[in-house]
């Protein structure tokens, strides 16, 4: 049996790089990458394409990695953008809209980062702070000065949640996001962690295992905590199901 193919969208870089002056770049980031060979699987990187072609990719790979990146546009989940919104990419959005829903169709597993979380919860009828300043709860600092590799928060993680299952009751994780899952959480989906000050930290499907969604950013930490890995390995245990 061979190697489990994990499909990865890619990020855009919008500035000119040193290439040619190569403008819109097309890259996955490295940590990620690595995370996924180390744990048995090997990546695929997704251009950004038109959105009507994304379904077409899906017969590529066996499971699906939405990474970190741009803000989600706020049209996707019915609101106008607010002062404090970051850089969004509504192609980006497109496409990685119609890849998850192609991929859940499909039945394969899809795991989300950061975005990829966010992405997820809007992508299926959610909503989301578009800046945490927004909520009145949220008193931890949720974008971290500190090394990206380095933990800085907790997450208490729900009792009975496949998360559970793999990373135990309390984590400590990093933290680089500004926005979060508001109070409509896409049907189909359930919260299962929360950081101490109740911001919303990871997602899962209700019945089944097929989506597992964090906040944090697991790929950065993955050589250092064996609970980043088992994050990994468990996408592509699930993704080796589809071989």
């Amino acid at each position: 049996m061979g190697k489990p193919m994990i499909a990865l969208p890619a990020d855009t870089y919008t500035e000119a790089t040193s290439i040619i002056n190569l403008r819109n770049a097309a890259f996955a980031p490295d940590p990620a990458i690595k995370a996924i060979t180390k744990s048995g699987g090997l990546p695929i990187v997704l251009p950004t394409v038109a959105a009507e072609n994304a379904a077409s990719y899906v017969d590529l790979f066996d499971g699906l990695l939405l990474l970190g990146g741009f803000d989600v546009d706020p049209t996707f989940y019915g609101q106008e953008p607010h002062f404090e919104l970051g850089e969004t990419f509504r192609k980006r959005d497109l496409f990685e809209i119609a890849l998850l829903k192609a991929t859940i169709e499909a039945g394969k597993p899809i795991m989300g980062i950061c975005r990829g979380l966010q992405l997820i919860n809007a992508g299926l009828g959610g909503t989301l702070y578009q800046d945490l300043s927004e909520d009145p709860t949220a008193r931890l600092k949720h974008h971290q000065l500190a090394p990206g590799n380095l933990p800085t928060h907790h997450v208490n993680v729900h009792e009975g949640s496949q998360l559970q299952k793999l990373v135990g009751d309390r984590i400590y994780i990093n933290s680089r996001h500004h926005q979060s899952i508001h109070e409509v959480v896409a049907p189909g989906l359930k919260v299962v962690a929360r950081a101490d000050d109740g911001v919303i930290e990871a997602v899962e499907s209700i019945d089944s295992n097929q989506i597992l969604a964090v906040q944090w950013h697991p790929e950065n930490m993955f050589k250092h905590t064996p609970e980043s890995q088992v994050i990994f390995k468990d996408l592509i245990d699930r993704a080796s199901q589809q071989i």
